[in-house]
């Protein structure tokens, strides 16, 4: 594992918990980086370890999960925008490097254009792009067919650590070579309370919020928006490592991503989590990234972090 040191910054509310993976040399840019809709900072690890230092990054425990669970609501995408754009304020400087996976993208399109004074265009890492809600569907229907399983394993108790390792090991994205020590420090951080009675620690109504929230017009729309060129790396592979992946070339154009100014990326043999948290995912988002930084700028003011 790469060493990284948790600080706070303040948010509405509170304090948001994040993760810095420091740069090797003052001054370096910085990248803010969003997680998806159950996921914690600790899911950006692998990504830190191949940026090997030559930025600094940043992952919060978006409000509703980890170390940030004690935030209290009002939730949504537009509140964890503010929370990122809190968040970079607090680091000091100019504009920041953004990035975002699954909901995370819808995240950081929506900060990129609520507070373009604060980030440049941003790397999107399997999601962003979305599509308008079935009308038939309420919102409880649609957070259902969209997130189900995952919604299940928040109302789940698990007697210990090896048994939350257990269940996602059988997860047919974590198969195989897909498993490492980062991957077990991320899901790990996940778990909170005592045996033999341990669960996730997000935030059952924040997912739900959350989560409708993804196909309201002001989310849908932000991508369309985005300050450019900014990137869009899509996984072949679904969310189960099915075929199907939650993007293709029919999908990007039925969502409009042609009309925009962010260029997608197929990356080939990984799926929605391993375009993420495997080795030849983590290596282009790390890539990526660091073709966003902003080039120079002070970085010499410092705002309000906590240790």
């Amino acid at each position: 594992m790469t060493p990284y040191e948790e600080i706070r910054v303040p948010v509405a509310g509170g304090e948001l918990a994040a993760l810095r993976w420091p740069a090797r040399e003052p001054g370096a840019p910085v990248a803010v980086a969003l997680h998806g809709i159950t996921a914690n900072a600790l899911s950006w690890g692998a990504v830190a370890r191949l940026l090997d230092g030559r930025i600094t990054l940043v992952a919060p425990d978006l409000r509703g999960r980890g170390a940030s669970a004690g935030l209290p609501g009002p939730y949504g995408i537009a509140a964890h925008a503010d929370d990122a754009a809190a968040l970079a304020e607090a680091l000091g400087g100019e504009r920041v490097a953004l990035a975002g996976h699954s909901m995370g993208a819808f995240v950081a399109a929506l900060a990129a254009v609520r507070h373009p004074e604060r980030f440049g265009p941003p790397v999107l890492v399997d999601g962003g792009f979305g599509f308008p809600a079935p009308t038939h569907l309420s919102a409880d229907e649609l957070i259902t067919a969209v997130i189900g399983p995952a919604m299940d394993r928040l109302s789940m108790t698990f007697p210990d650590r090896d048994a939350y390792r257990s269940f996602w090991r059988a997860h047919p994205a974590f198969g195989g070579k897909a498993w490492s020590p980062e991957v077990d420090a991320y899901i790990q951080r996940d778990l909170t309370g005592e045996e033999p009675a341990m669960r996730s620690g997000c935030l059952l109504e924040a997912v739900r919020t959350d989560g409708v929230d993804l196909f309201q017009e002001e989310v849908l729309s932000a991508v369309h928006a985005v300050p450019g060129p900014a990137t869009l790396l899509w996984a072949q592979r679904g969310l189960m490592n099915e075929e199907q992946g939650l993007y293709d070339k029919s999908r990007l154009a039925a969502a409009g991503q042609p009309g925009t100014r962010v260029r997608a990326v197929r990356v080939d043999d990984v799926n929605h989590y391993t375009v993420l948290t495997g080795e030849k995912g983590a290596g282009q988002v790390a890539d990526a990234l660091l073709a966003a930084v902003p080039a120079g700028g002070d970085r010499s003011r410092r705002g309000a972090v906590t240790r």
